[in-house]
């Protein structure tokens, strides 16, 4: 066992191949999930397996498109639907790294609880594995509001993970739907028993609109919850606060797309899954900023080992040796030790060496590449470059010379950006441009 395991909670990932299969909630269309083992660090994993090229789809907020109802993952053209109450499951297990193959473009629903999910990782069980688990401890408050709704996490002392606490209130017109409040603590283990039953739920008026839609045409009352004036059409309550046990397990899923354990109190007033969804991204941010700065407070920077780890680039490609500051969304500087030993100094030129200007441009190409990578909407993207413009060599760079590689943001889309880039040997620039990218799903081992 690794050292630094021993003492630690351990990532988890599912025993054996679990599979669920049935038709989605809104589309109605058959699907088929399996539910495989993964190694790992690697994470909650989906891949969409009915199209003619196999979509991977990281369970993560970054991939998450606004939808109403529902919360559905996006890459590039493929879509994968109504995700919450599997990913709420796996949280509620303790399930860490799983690839979740699905054939179809929504995930079944069963009897729109969690529990089709829960009933068939259950028999395989779970497994540890020898790795830490991955935890971010929140410091400072982080607060999302939307009209009468809102959510806010909170820093707290939480080693088993986020506590939530959910209040269902639709004030004065609350006559179907009471005033309902829960809280979930993963310390005490409940959530198989008091959450993952919980169903999902709609208004008789809410069920019409999705039926004329046309969504939903598979299911009956009978199947889902419908709320009438008396209650719950053909059907009956598993809970008599049912509605906000269901509201928190939604939470649950769309709050694991952070993608880390994150120890904190949610506090969550008729959020839904598009309040969920900011205070995700809001949480993913702090989580970046705080590995960002214990790697520059560790003086460690960026080695060539991390950098290998960001960038597509390999030897004799890769052009960048260090980072040495970097903040996120703005500015970084890295170097370009220039060594006899480079391969272009045997043809440029034989006697006479000096470094391509090509390749200047290509150091500092790859510098802004590590700058936004490391932006909340370009995580998991790779920089290619677009264009190039304002380039100007000034100064020959020679064996010995230490490269100083500066860029900062000019602008910055999550398709698109250009930053400002300059070279310096000593107190000379060397080379400068401002540079455009394209930004495009990252693909390489």
């Amino acid at each position: 066992m690794r050292p630094d395991v021993v003492g630690s909670p351990r990532q988890r990932t599912v025993a054996s191949a679990a599979t669920v299969a049935g038709k989605g909630l809104l589309l109605g269309r058959e699907a088929t999930l399996t539910i495989l083992p993964a190694p790992p660090d690697h994470g909650i994993v989906f891949e969409r397996t009915d199209l003619d090229r196999p979509a991977v789809i990281p369970a993560l907020v970054t991939n998450v498109v606004p939808n109403a109802r529902r919360t559905t993952l996006k890459s590039g053209q493929a879509t994968i639907e109504t995700v919450e109450h599997c990913l709420s499951a796996l949280r509620g297990l303790g399930i860490d790294n799983a690839l979740l193959r699905l054939h179809g473009p929504e995930l079944p629903c069963g009897d729109g609880s969690a529990m089709p999910f829960v009933d068939a990782i259950r028999p395989g069980g779970v497994a540890e594995q020898d790795a830490p688990r991955r935890t971010f401890k929140l410091l400072e408050p982080i607060v999302v509001e939307e009209g009468d709704a809102s959510i806010a996490a909170i820093p707290a002392d939480s080693p088993a993970g986020m506590r939530v606490m959910y209040d269902l209130d639709y004030g004065r017109n609350a006559t179907r739907i009471p005033h309902q409040a829960w809280s979930f603590d993963p310390a005490r283990d409940d959530y198989l028993a008091e959450i993952a039953p919980a169903r999902t739920f709609s208004l008789r008026e809410e069920a019409e609109a999705l039926w004329q839609a046309g969504m939903c045409r598979h299911l009956t009352p009978r199947d889902v919850l419908v709320i009438g004036e008396d209650g719950p059409i053909d059907n009956a309550y598993r809970f008599p606060d049912e509605p906000v046990r269901h509201k928190m397990l939604d939470c649950i899923g769309d709050l694991s797309l952070v993608g880390t354990i994150v120890e904190c109190q949610v506090v969550a007033n008729r959020s839904g899954h598009g309040l969920n969804r900011q205070l995700g991204m809001r949480l993913l941010r702090a989580v970046q900023r705080s590995r960002q700065a214990r790697v520059l407070v560790e003086g460690r920077a960026m080695d060539a080992r991390a950098i290998g780890r960001l960038m597509p680039h390999r030897f004799p490609m890769l052009l960048v040796d260090r980072v040495l500051e970097l903040e996120p969304g703005r500015r970084a500087t890295g170097v370009k030790n220039v060594t006899i030993n480079e391969p272009f100094f045997q043809g440029h030129y034989p006697g006479t060496p000096i470094m391509p200007g090509v390749l200047i441009v290509e150091a500092l190409a790859q510098m802004g590449g590590i700058l936004l990578s490391q932006t909340l909407e370009h995580t998991g993207k790779v920089a290619v470059l677009l264009s190039l413009d304002k380039v100007k060599l000034r100064k020959a760079v020679t064996p010995g010379d230490q490269l100083v590689l500066e860029v900062e943001t000019m602008r910055a889309t999550s398709r698109s950006a250009a930053v400002r880039a300059r070279a310096v040997v000593g107190e000379k620039v060397a080379a400068e441009a401002e540079i455009r990218f394209m930004m495009v799903d990252q693909d390489f081992e």
